[in-house]
C-alpha cells in the first residue's frame, strides 16, 4: 500500500468517518513511518492484536 492511501484513511479516522482501522501485521511498518511524520501523532492509539496485527484509532485528546 502507498503513503497516500494511508494518509486517507487517517484521515477518515481524524474526521470520525471511521472509528477504527485494522493494520496487518505486514503494512505495519508502512502505516507507523506515515503516522509518525503528522503533527497529530499522539491521537492516534495502536491496539497490539495477537499475531502482530494492530488495531488504530483516534482519539479526541492527545495521548501523553
Amino acid at each position: 500500500m502507498e503513503e497516500e492511501h494511508f494518509q486517507e484513511i487517517l484521515e477518515k479516522l481524524k474526521s470520525g468517518e471511521l472509528t477504527e482501522y485494522y493494520v496487518t501485521k505486514s503494512d505495519f511498518l508502512q502505516i507507523r513511518s506515515v503516522i509518525v511524520k503528522r503533527d497529530d501523532f499522539r491521537h492516534f492509539r495502536g491496539i497490539a492484536q495477537r499475531g502482530g496485527d494492530i488495531i488504530y484509532q483516534y482519539l479526541e485528546n492527545p495521548r501523553s
